[in-house]
């Protein structure tokens, strides 16, 4: 991803340069492509089979076992990734325990942030790096639509993820008043009943298609013969998965 390229898991303030999550925009606070030094509390440079991740803190209060958990979590996930749905992705990776930023986590380019808060309040949540670091793999010229981009980062948390039970993190069940454009957890499990009944492969196509900017509403009636709407209501009136 590109500078102006922002993933955001919680809507925030914001200003209009392409993005994406809840809200697509950059937030004021930060530079994406810059770390402040200033009150760096550890850095710590791994290196694994090819991949770096660079580790900073900059709460002193940080659980290390949270940390380490997160390293590993990155490691067994982020090849994963890489191999199903980007091998090109790119081998050097910043994870930043950021008590400014005030969502849950976002990524931009080759760098993660993560609110120290969420993790001190859900230390279970660690597949948060597994959606972070799809977003890395993605590596998308432009994020629109917004639902394509978090239901895949969420359908690969729900298949990949290491840990999703131990944080409760689950799919919801269907229910009519869903749209598959309320993006995330709904859409993942759309995704999911997607790969199940139509083409297993279609959402390694769909993201293989969003990275070569050729993605428009006709990929579903090329990949299934139906539209999403057709699809939607198919999926509506038996969503088991």
């Amino acid at each position: 991803m590109g500078k102006n390229n922002i993933v955001k898991i919680v809507c925030t303030a914001a200003i209009g340069i392409a993005t994406f999550s809840n809200s697509f925009a950059q937030h004021k606070k930060h530079s994406w492509d810059v770390i402040d030094t200033a009150g760096i509390v550890s850095s710590d440079t791994i290196k694994k089979d090819g991949i770096t991740l660079v580790f900073i803190n900059k709460d002193p209060n940080f659980d290390p076992a949270v940390a380490k958990r997160m390293e590993e979590t990155f490691f067994t996930i982020y090849p994963k990734e890489c191999k199903i749905y980007n091998p090109k992705s790119r081998k050097d990776v910043t994870m930043f325990i950021d008590p400014t930023y005030d969502g849950v986590a976002a990524t931009g380019g080759g760098l993660m942030r993560v609110n120290p808060e969420w993790m001190h309040k859900h230390p279970e949540d660690i597949d948060v790096v597994t959606h972070e670091a799809m977003h890395i793999v993605q590596g998308y010229p432009r994020y629109e639509p917004i639902w394509v981009t978090e239901g895949i980062a969420d359908y690969v948390r729900a298949t990949l993820g290491v840990d999703n039970a131990g944080a409760n993190w689950k799919l919801p069940d269907y229910n009519p008043k869903q749209s598959y454009k309320n993006s995330y957890r709904i859409t993942a499990r759309f995704f999911i009943w997607l790969t199940k009944n139509k083409n297993k492969l279609i959402i390694e196509k769909l993201d293989a298609a969003m990275r070569d900017n050729t993605y428009t509403d006709a990929f579903w009636k090329n990949q299934t013969g139906k539209t999403i709407d057709e699809l939607w209501a198919e999926y509506g009136a038996n969503p088991v998965i």
